[in-house]
């Protein structure tokens, strides 16, 4: 197949690794991608955000496939005239993507189709604000309502804190506060035809910057799958309870959801609860899940945006483990320092069951890797155990060298035995 990816990094580079991967002859094509992408495959400076030049520039190309990486242009609604123009497209359209784009949406979405999740108050004002922290206590938990990065999430024991966040916030759109839920974290990621849904492996990113959970949130610094301590039928649970009930939610409303439904879910005293829902390919869980995934890819994709999941097997997955560990610029998730250069990379991916996955990278004029954001690169390990792989994860990062750079040293840790 012709296949268009959208999006900028390591997301979208681990998905194109994975389609390589079939060795099934496919032409892909990615914009505008970043340099470790363009070493795979063919790169093009094209606004991934504009619905008018994706559709122009499938439509001219002749691609069979659109996958739409990041949250940004399902927003702005590129989805809608593909799928307009009869190009099958992997990607909720605009009015479905404010499952993600909109923290009000997904809960009013979710109390509509009797989803778990915890207790929501949407903040106008500080008066209402300071009301609703003290009604919930603390540990108090604010969110920016639409996209911000990684970075509109708030979770802390300080209640100026959180007031201060809400003001931060409250000035560009509507605020969630919601009650704090405590347990483990979950990512299962769910493919959807706007009808029927199939399930991927789950998978546990780290949030916080540094180890033990200590810093701010950042857009994730590690990862691993398959959850070993999950209890028996925890997939199942989470397909009859969240994610079909959700889909058909949507659907009755004249919004089906077409794409990847990412579900961040809590193991609470009480039960699975949703903390939030994507509208895509999670990352750094992307990066784990699909290197063990044995089922092709594109086949995956290419039923789910042509409304033939029903048709299609469970998806199988390898008995291998994954971690990935990020590598981040100094000052990240703040000021984060670029322009840095980045050496090493050879050695990291010859180490065994290692891949390179590239986030935040180009060429600098005399052909060099350097950095270009915060989260810059991720090493992704596969192993026997994890310990396996979290060693060579491990390995393969302290080969590369980025000045200013750092990394947590716990992805995983918890599991390896």
């Amino acid at each position: 197949m012709k296949i268009l990816v959208l999006g900028p990094g390591a997301r979208e580079h681990a998905i194109i690794l994975a389609l390589l991967a079939e060795d099934a002859g496919h032409d892909i094509i990615c914009a505008p991608g970043n340099a470790g992408i363009a070493a795979d495959v063919t790169t093009i400076a094209l606004d991934a955000n504009n619905p008018k030049l994706v559709t122009e520039f499938a439509l001219a190309e002749e691609v069979d496939l659109v996958v739409i990486g990041p949250e940004a242009p399902l927003v702005a609604g590129v989805a809608d005239p593909l799928r307009k123009h009869r190009i099958p497209v992997f990607g909720p359209s605009k009015a479905a993507a404010a499952l993600e784009g909109s923290k009000a949406f997904a809960k009013r979405i979710m109390d509509a189709a009797q989803v778990p999740t915890g207790r929501a108050q949407s903040i106008t004002d500080q008066a209402t604000a300071e009301a609703t922290l003290d009604a919930f206590g603390a540990p108090y938990v604010v969110k920016a309502d639409g996209l911000a990065a990684g970075k509109g999430v708030l979770v802390t024991e300080d209640r100026a804190a959180a007031l201060d966040h809400v003001n931060n916030w409250i000035s560009r759109g509507e605020v969630l506060i919601e009650e704090f839920l405590d347990g483990q974290e979950v990512s299962l990621f769910l493919l959807s035809d706007g009808e029927n849904v199939l399930p991927l492996s789950p998978a546990q990113d780290y949030k916080r910057l540094g180890d033990g959970d200590a810093g701010p949130n950042t857009g994730g610094m590690g990862a691993y799958s398959p959850l070993p301590w999950l209890p028996a039928g925890f997939v199942d649970e989470v397909v009859n309870s969240v994610a079909v009930p959700t889909i058909r939610q949507l659907a009755s409303e004249g919004t089906p959801f077409v794409g990847l439904l990412y579900c961040g879910l809590i193991m609470t005293s009480k039960g699975v609860r949703v903390i939030e829902f994507n509208a895509r390919f999670g990352d750094p869980e992307t990066q784990v899940v699909l290197p063990r995934l044995q089922t092709p890819l594109s086949g995956l994709l290419y039923a789910a945006a042509t409304g033939n999941l029903a048709s299609q097997p469970a998806p199988s997955f390898s008995d291998d483990v994954a971690v990935t560990v990020v590598l981040a610029s100094e000052n990240y998730p703040e000021a984060p320092v670029t322009g840095r250069p980045i050496t090493g990379l050879d050695a990291a991916a010859a180490v065994p069951g290692v891949q390179i996955v590239h986030a935040a990278t180009a060429t600098d004029n005399e052909g060099a890797m350097i950095a270009t954001g915060g989260r810059v690169l991720s090493v992704v390990a596969t192993g026997q155990n994890f310990s396996e792989a979290r060693d060579r994860a491990y390995q393969a990062i302290g080969l590369i060298h980025l000045e200013g750079s750092h990394y947590r040293s716990d992805i995983a840790a918890r599991v390896a035995n």
